[in-house]
């Protein structure tokens, strides 16, 4: 059956470029985004050299692409976690929010960050850790009156579900995503290589089924990709030696249908992104919900053709993209 849609949103991708162009270009990242049904993509900072001036900025915003691109800045100059970014600046320059990306920040830096007022999107590492203090420091500021913007990253793990439900039945208006990696896969999936790999590792069983229901329940706002390409010799190389990062433009589409159907796809991938981010979203994508098909990583556009969903069999697929 044909449906029109709301185009995707993804609010969480690295499409590399500048100095690791080998890996990924904006204009490749975004050919397979718009294959995949995004009309929009929100571009980590942490490229080579990192989103953290207006003029880096300003070369990302004038790359050629296939869908549109919102551009994150760094949280701290270099990603260093040491000195806070000009976060006026760059707003007015045309940021669209912030984010430290895989490097955590200090406990003094993260609530000077918080208090900007800019919405911050928190790439957890160590997940219960940071996602505890974090929550934290979020906290407090709300009770003082402040009004903090926090955008939790690629949610994995059930405690992680459960203190995020229990910070919102409270009243504290934090958001969180997760990946279709986290409720299609376990640590059980994972090989000798690379292919399974990504930071936050694959959880458990009980994990996946934590993340089911927090989308259901509406704990978890977003399903975003993490769209996080390497090059095929380091995704193949041995599981230790192998870089984090999985690609998913192309496939989270149908995995998020298969799973929880259209209506969360709409919900979680193109309606909740554009509120979190304060953006109009007026394209429209068609696509195909009984369409069987098998993705094959070999065919993606991205410039990565290593992925975990190679020959996987689909249910769902987007024929008309975002214009």
């Amino acid at each position: 059956m044909l449906v029109e849609i709301p185009a995707l949103i993804d609010m969480h991708a690295h499409l590399r470029d500048f100095e690791q162009s080998d890996k990924e270009t904006f204009e490749t990242g975004t050919h397979a985004a718009r294959e995949g049904g995004y009309g929009t993509i929100c571009n980590m900072p942490n490229s080579i050299p990192a989103c953290d001036n207006i003029e880096i900025l300003n070369q990302a915003l004038n790359k050629k692409t296939n869908c549109k691109v919102l551009q994150v800045a760094a949280v701290t100059k270099g990603l260093k976690s040491l000195e806070l970014v000009d976060f006026k600046m760059l707003k007015q320059a045309g940021a669209i929010a912030f984010s430290n990306d895989g490097f955590s920040i200090p406990d003094e830096v993260f609530e000077d960050a918080l208090m900007s007022g800019e919405l911050i999107l928190s790439h957890l590492e160590d997940e219960i850790r940071e996602l505890k203090f974090q929550l934290g420091v979020f906290k407090k500021l709300q009770d003082k009156g402040y009004s903090p913007r926090l955008h939790f990253c690629h949610i994995s793990l059930a405690e992680s579900v459960n203190l995020i439900r229990q910070a919102k039945a409270q009243g504290y208006n934090v958001t969180c995503e997760t990946c279709p990696h986290y409720f299609t896969f376990t640590k059980n999936n994972v090989t000798e290589n690379g292919i399974y790999k990504m930071n936050p590792p694959l959880g458990s069983e009980e994990d996946k089924k934590a993340i089911i229901e927090g989308v259901l329940d509406n704990t978890i706002d977003v399903i975003a990709t993490d769209h996080a390409p390497h090059l095929i010799n380091e995704k193949l190389s041995e599981y230790k030696n192998s870089p984090n990062g999985i690609t998913g433009f192309e496939t989270a589409f149908s995995l998020t249908f298969m799973q929880f159907g259209l209506d969360v796809v709409t919900q979680k991938m193109a309606i909740k992104p554009a509120e979190i981010l304060g953006v109009e979203n007026n394209k429209k994508i068609q696509v195909d919900t009984e369409a069987e098909w098998i993705f094959r990583a070999e065919n993606s556009k991205s410039k990565c053709k290593v992925s975990p969903y190679n020959d996987m069999k689909m249910i769902g697929k987007v024929i008309k993209y975002a214009v």
